[in-house]
């Protein structure tokens, strides 16, 4: 079997089409698995169509829709902790890390609902993704713990890791109210308040 590089088509190559192609189908994963409607369906053909992209492109990529939803959770995940971890570490001091980093999770829902209902809604109930959420809980909260260590110069522990994995259960389901109109308070209001309570769990650091 070749393994060259697909051939250069209108000045673009090959890989790069279908680099291309690829993000197409993830934007239109996250647009079914992110409806508004609240009643997802993603389906292969579903996203092809709404990609505009003939099914055999989807398998270029994908080897099936459960491995297209995995990739649109995970292109989420990604981009909400690497912009955070970037906020957080442009940031000077305890205040402002929390504050930025608060900030950029409740900023990357709100720029884009599809997000948040894709991390959030009770209604994504498949056991891909209720794995998904697992994962990416334990992601934060090992960020989290990082940021911690680092920041107060501190060995990992237990303590600090039931602290983690206490504040982003917390703050998923603060999100999780927030977004489904339960919880009525703007932006603002919601990084204030979260702010404050890091503050005042980090007024005595898990050792």
């Amino acid at each position: 079997m070749s393994t060259s590089p697909l051939r250069v088509y209108g000045g673009v190559r090959g890989d790069d089409r279908q680099a291309e192609r690829r993000a197409q189908l993830i934007e239109a994963g996250l647009d079914l698995l992110g409806a508004a409607d609240g009643t997802p369906a993603l389906t292969v053909r579903g996203a092809c169509q709404r990609a505009g992209l003939a099914t055999r492109y989807f398998y270029e990529n994908f080897a099936d829709r459960d491995a297209l939803a995995a990739a649109v959770y995970d292109h989420v995940v990604d981009h909400i902790a690497t912009t955070t971890l970037e906020a957080v570490n442009g940031a000077a001091d305890e205040h402002a890390k929390i504050r930025a980093g608060l900030h950029n999770i409740v900023r990357a829902i709100a720029e884009d609902p599809r997000r948040g209902r894709l991390l959030f809604s009770v209604t994504l109930t498949s056991p891909l993704l209720a794995q998904r959420r697992l994962d990416s809980s334990r992601l934060f909260a090992a960020l989290l713990g990082g940021q911690v260590q680092d920041f107060y110069g501190i060995p990992g522990s237990t303590r600090l890791e039931l602290t983690t994995q206490f504040i982003v259960g917390g703050l998923a389901q603060t999100l999780t109210a927030w977004l489904d109109g339960t919880l009525r308070v703007d932006d603002r209001e919601l990084v204030d308040r979260c702010t404050e309570i890091f503050l005042a769990l980090a007024a005595q650091p898990p050792t």
